[in-house]
This record gives structure tokens, C-alpha cells and sequence, in this order.
């Protein structure tokens, strides 16, 4: 499907750092003897850009190929179909060793703060150790450099020699951005960075990220199931289901005005933070369905409210309803 666009007021005046258009991923399902017997569809036609200086927050439900897409945006699993064009080049026609050399420009900040970095190696050398591979700068300017971006994130340069274990859950997710700028990218996935933290630890990493990006003039794809989260750091929001892109917005669009049902349930379950007031909450009946056999049509329709006859053979195509502003869904067709 071509990606439609109509320009909201965040982005009408920059050009997309990187833009990815109908980006699959399947996943082989193997008999016994070997042969391919079916995929499951994590990724489904997916469409949009990316801003510098700007966040795109990536949510929805557990399973529902938040962080493939972030993965198979990096390259980290291949992707099935799709392009992803960075600086006028598809990042995935790139060949292994072309693609080494722009990997750099491009980096990741893990879910897991803990399994993400070695236990064997001290923080110094973790953070240096990209800076190795790509053969930048000398030894002590490696150290230096390590020590500035350890400070830069608050950790304090003496614990250079420290191992991962000697730190908390939010100190390491601190090590993992430091390393993820060692190689002074342009574009850091962040697959849910604080949803292994503390509330009051998640709000110093979202600030720090903040900071950063103004700094670094970073472009963010933010994943994440939280979306009060989300709504702190986004500019704009992309919902998924199934694998699919269902809305897209602004942030500030999405919140006031959520048009897909899929939106409308996710949004309602979010707490208020006055005592005594509940918001009406949308419950959804059944179960998600399998993306080894997703359903024919909209692939929502087995749980929407509002399911109509067109929903189950005719899959919606992405309509522009306010500059910004897209929704797949036949009410709005």
C-alpha cells in the first residue's frame, strides 16, 4: 500500500529523516521434516516517517509487532518486504558490509537493562566496545569519550570500572543510552527503555531522553505499551494491531480526538490521576487473534464494537481525516 501522507504541524516544514514504506516481516513455521508450512505475520504493511529532533511512539497490545518493527528497522531480524530509505538509500538493499558502515548512524536502547549488557565487562569497556568495531578514535580518546558520555548521562565518570551488577535497573538502562551514542547516531530505536523501572526512575530516564535528543538532535522511535508514557515523549503516535497500523496522529491529536475503536479501548484504560474520577472504560471482548491465521478483511473486526459487514471481507485501507490525522477503518471510509 503507497503511504499517505497530509502534513501535520510538527512536520510540515522538515523532511523525513528516514521513511519506511510497507515494511512486512513473516516468520517460517517449520514441519517436523523441515518444510515451510505457514508464517506467522508479525509486520504488516507498514508505513511512516521519521523526524529529526522528533519521537514516533509505537503502541498496542503485547504481540502486536511493536518491537519486530523496531528490530527489522535495524535490521537485527531481516525484514520480508518493504524499504526503508535513509539519506536517499534503502537501508534494506544494502548489502552486509555497506549496511556495517551506516549501522552506526543508526542504534537501540534494549527493553531489558540487564541482559542487554555483558556481565563480563565493565561498564568502561561496554560503551567503548562500539567504538572499537568501527576503529574510531585512539584508545585514550575511546576512554575519554566513554567517561563524557557516562557523565552526559548521569553516572558519575569513577564508576568507569564498575560491572553491570554493581548497578540498579535505572542506572543500566542509563549505560545502555551511553552506549547507544558512542557512535554519535542519528536515529535510536528505544524498545520500551523504562518499562522495567520504577514510576519515580522512569521519569528521570524520560527527562534524560529528552535532554539527549535536544542535544544530539536524535530522531526516536519509541516503543512501548504505556501510553501515558508515551504521551510524555511522543510527537506523534502510531497505534498497532496485529502487525498493522490502525491510526497515526500527533499526540496531542490522538488524545483529544481518537478515531479507531482498537484507539478509543486502549485509551480508556488509562488511569486517571484524580482520586474518585473514572473514565468510561471500553472493554473489548475476545481474545487476539493469531497472526498465523489473521482474519480476512479488518483484522479488528473479531473484537470491534461497531463491526459491520464490509469489515469482514474488505481490509480498510489508511484515509486522511485532519493533517496528520490517518485511521484504517471502514466508519470513516
Amino acid at each position: 500500500m503507497k503511504q499517505l501522507q497530509m502534513e501535520s504541524e510538527y512536520t510540515k516544514d522538515s523532511v523525513p529523516l528516514l521513511q519506511v514504506n510497507g515494511l512486512k516481516k513473516y516468520f517460517p513455521i517449520h514441519s517436523p521434516f523441515g518444510r515451510t508450512i505457514g508464517h506467522v505475520k508479525a509486520i504488516e504493511d507498514l508505513n511512516f516517517n521519521l523526524y529529526e529532533k522528533k519521537t514516533l511512539g509505537l503502541v498496542g497490545e503485547s504481540g502486536c509487532g511493536k518491537s519486530t518493527s523496531g528490530r527489522a528497522l535495524l535490521r537485527l531480524t531481516e525484514p520480508t518486504e518493504g524499504t526503508a530509505l535513509y539519506k536517499g538509500r534503502d537501508i534494506f538493499q544494502l548489502k552486509e558490509k555497506e549496511f556495517t558502515k551506516m549501522r552506526k548512524e543508526m542504534q537501540m536502547v534494549f527493553q531489558d537493562p540487564h541482559s542487554s549488557l555483558n556481565p563480563k565487562k565493565r561498564i568502561g569497556e561496554i560503551i567503548e566496545e562500539p567504538m572499537n568495531i568501527h576503529n574510531i578514535g585512539s584508545k585514550q580518546d575511546r576512554m575519554e569519550m566513554a567517561m563524557t558520555l557516562l557523565e552526559k548521562t548521569g553516572i558519575r565518570q569513577d564508576q568507569y570500572f564498575r560491572y553491570p551488577h554493581e548497578f540498579s535497573g535505572g542506572q543500566r538502562q542509563r549505560i545502555g543510552l551511553a552506549r547507544a551514542l558512542a557512535l554519535n547516531p542519528n536515529i535510536v530505536v528505544l524498545d520500551e527503555p523504562v518499562s522495567a523501572l520504577d514510576v519515580s526512575i522512569q521519569s528521570q530516564v524520560i527527562n534524560l531522553l529528552q535532554e539527549i535528543q535536544e542535544e544530539f538532535s536524535l530522531a526516536y522511535l519509541f516503543i512501548s505499551h504505556d501510553l501515558s508514557v508515551v504521551r510524555h515523549i511522543a510527537d506523534e503516535i502510531g497505534v498497532m494491531y496485529l502487525g498493522h497500523l490502525v491510526e497515526k496522529a500527533p499526540t496531542d491529536e490522538l488524545f483529544a480526538n481518537p478515531l479507531h475503536p482498537y484507539t478509543k479501548a486502549l485509551l480508556s484504560s488509562i488511569p486517571l490521576p484524580t482520586p474518585g474520577l473514572k473514565r468510561e472504560r471500553i472493554i473489548l471482548k475476545g481474545d487476539v487473534p493469531s497472526p498465523i491465521n489473521p482474519p480476512s478483511g479488518c483484522v479488528f473486526h473479531t473484537r470491534c464494537p461497531f463491526v459491520m459487514d464490509v469489515c469482514k471481507t474488505v481490509k480498510p485501507e489508511s484515509q486522511i481525516q485532519t493533517p496528520g490525522h490517518e485511521v484504517a477503518c471502514h466508519l470513516y471510509n
